[in-house]
């Protein structure tokens, strides 16, 4: 299975670097690891992302209480997948925060997740105490809330379906720091293997229209600048979206999954075959597009049965093109779980446009302008953090976003 297993040589964990990016806000990188942030205000401490084993979290841990001995209060999940969550642990926090769709994630794929990650990627969970389970959130927001650290507000958001269907970012804008997950990467590669191909370049448009100073991606060093901020984004739609339509391309041509795989590694390879997990991730990424193109709108689940499947599929010799005058339509596989059903406002959006948004323009609007009283009684009465601390999403604007083209109304409604 080496095709389909990290071949790096970096020790991950090496290198680590903890920079101070704005006020309050802190970003640990390291080799071959997911990027976790810090926020530091004057009531307690927010973590973005809990890496992938304890003791890659204790290394962020120890050099937070360097700068404070203030509590953990909250841990922010911004997606379901391992390397992001099974050190959440050791950070003791108060509350583990994800999205509604990201504890979906959790409950029905987390714990294939770890089984096939920890497979592909041995050296990272190398040290990952046998029996580890999945880091499951202890409350959940349906689309944004907004926490006061104490002379700091951080707002939690759900911007639509992208890297998964859950993903959060967290924006700081006293700051002008937003810290984005696998939704970006700067040097490295996008994973898609659980994407939204069509939706992300709208979640991408809903990053750039905060136009923050400084981003944090999922992996690999900080983009500082808003020249950085803007290149790391459009890297990441460039691929993204050069993934997505070689992919159709093949399948309008009603070329099988290996050569698929062949045409759409030679169209990206020219821009990105140097930077971080490229052949790592391509194999998946070119799978999961394949399936988006033939219509499977939800990512099928990944398992180590399926991971094996796939390696045969690319490695062997099976026909790449129908015979001519051969009129069998090309199908989309079950998915692999066949009982996990796309959400209902999923299957009735993909009816209308075929392309579903699990966070529709109005709902991406009022989610950045809810009035008192809109706040979800439900989520301020389940986080374990004081009273105030929680900040009901009050009308008042956001820092003035530029207008994404495509995208301009939802922005220019949630001011």
């Amino acid at each position: 299975m080496s095709m389909m297993t990290n071949g790096s040589d970096r020790d991950p964990g090496a290198n680590e670097q903890f920079e101070e990016i704005g006020q309050g806000c802190y970003a640990f990188s390291a080799d071959g690891c997911s990027n976790t942030g810090v926020v530091i205000g004057e009531r307690g401490v927010l973590i973005i992302d809990g890496q992938a084993t304890p003791a890659l979290a204790e290394k962020v841990l120890s050099r937070v209480r360097a700068l404070t001995d203030k509590p953990v209060k909250s841990v922010v999940l911004t997606h379901f997948h391992a390397d992001n969550t099974l050190g959440a642990s050791a950070f003791e926090p108060g509350e583990v925060i994800a999205s509604d769709l990201t504890r979906r994630m959790v409950e029905t794929r987390g714990a294939e997740d770890i089984l096939v990650s920890r497979e592909r990627d041995p050296r990272l969970f190398s040290d990952l105490p046998s029996g580890s389970t999945v880091a499951m959130p202890t409350m959940t927001i349906a689309s944004s809330m907004t926490i006061d650290l104490g002379g700091l507000e951080v707002r939690l958001m759900h911007l639509g379906r992208g890297h998964t269907m859950g993903d959060l970012v967290v924006w700081v804008p006293s700051s002008g720091v937003i810290f984005a997950g696998d939704l970006v990467q700067k040097s490295a590669i996008p994973y898609c293997g659980d994407a939204h191909l069509a939706d992300w370049p709208r979640a991408l448009d809903r990053i750039t229209a905060f136009r923050p100073t400084a981003l944090v991606p999922g992996r690999g060093r900080v983009a500082n600048g808003t020249q950085a901020v803007a290149t790391a984004i459009e890297t990441t739609r460039d691929y993204v979206t050069t993934l997505r339509d070689a992919a159709a391309a093949c399948v309008e041509q009603r070329l099988g999954l290996k050569d698929t795989y062949l045409a759409v590694k030679d169209a990206l390879s020219a821009r990105f075959a140097s930077r971080d997990d490229f052949d790592f991730h391509l194999p998946l990424n070119v799978a999961r597009a394949y399936d988006e193109a033939l219509g499977l709108d939800q990512p099928q689940l990944w398992t180590r049965e399926r991971i094996a499947d796939l390696q045969d599929a690319l490695e062997g010799t099976a026909p790449a093109v129908a015979e001519a005058g051969d009129d069998t339509e090309v199908t989309a596989q079950e998915p692999t779980n066949p009982a996990e059903e796309a959400p209902a406002e999923t299957a009735e959006a993909a009816s209308d446009t075929g392309a579903a948004d699990l966070v529709s323009d109005s709902d991406f609007a009022a989610s950045l302008a809810l009035g008192p009283e809109d706040e979800n009684a439900d989520d301020e009465a389940s986080l374990d953090l004081a009273s105030e601390d929680i900040v009901e999403d009050s009308g008042e604007a956001e820092p003035e976003p530029e207008k994404a083209e495509g995208d301009g109304k939802v922005l220019e409604d949630a001011r």
